[in-house]
């Protein structure tokens, strides 16, 4: 079983998340906050294994919140919640610690599918979100993605590992990873491991970031097809 805490200030979006997840047989809304200070404390007494948050409330904000949740509640993993418009904010989450971040126009069933790769220690994000965050806010002039290169503070990597890491980034999963270099999944998984060590970052959605920010891929016409995914 799935225990989910669902952190939002308005109660109707916490109520229709309630509704959403209550069919699921592996899922139980174990509370409801309506700011990050509640969150936290309620995570604290409820020790939920996801944390469906918000990033626009009151009191302490979603990155704020999943910031404290990341240092003091590492077992209760954060799935942020935004809207197109708050961009800044879920980048903002990731880098706080969240596992994962969606638009709050998904569909239920993209929700739940995001519940269960969080609750599974992956990365959940919206393609279309990650890749309009790239474009955004990344502008490290980069060389071209097929171009594998050291970028700089990253001299620690084997070339392998920077291979893995650029074909992460350019949004194969590691099942197409392992097709792409004629190796195992288990080995990607392995290299995958070393990557996100080295680099400091805790999964794949952050281990996409670093990879547009320190220049080892490029954004091609301002639109990227990038993801992060299981």
């Amino acid at each position: 079983m799935i225990r989910v805490l669902i952190a939002d200030d308005q109660p109707l979006v916490r109520r229709g998340l309630t509704l959403i997840m209550a069919p699921e047989p592996d899922v139980e809304v174990v509370g409801e906050a309506g700011d990050g200070t509640e969150a936290v404390a309620l995570v604290r007494v409820l020790a939920p294994d996801v944390v469906v948050m918000d990033i626009r409330m009151p009191v302490l904000d979603g990155v704020a919140a999943t910031a404290e949740l990341a240092r003091t509640a590492p077992g209760s993993r954060v799935l942020a919640l935004s809207t197109f418009d708050m961009d800044e904010y879920v980048v903002g989450a990731l880098r706080a610690g969240a596992y994962g971040f969606l638009p709050k126009d998904v569909s239920p069933e993209e929700l739940i599918t995001a519940v269960r790769t969080v609750h599974a220690g992956e990365a959940a994000v919206a393609p279309r979100l990650l890749t309009r965050l790239i474009s955004t806010y990344v502008r490290t002039p980069a060389p071209s993605p097929r171009s594998v290169c050291v970028p700089a503070g990253r001299d620690g990597l084997t070339p392998r590992e920077l291979e893995i890491w650029r074909l992460l980034a350019g949004g194969l999963d590691n099942a197409r990873i392992a097709g792409e270099l004629d190796i195992s999944v288990s080995t990607v998984k392995n290299h995958l491991t070393g990557v996100f060590g080295k680099l400091g970052v805790r999964d794949r959605a952050q281990a996409v970031i670093a990879a547009y920010e320190s220049g080892l891929v490029a954004v091609e016409g301002g639109a990227p097809e990038a993801r992060a995914g299981a």
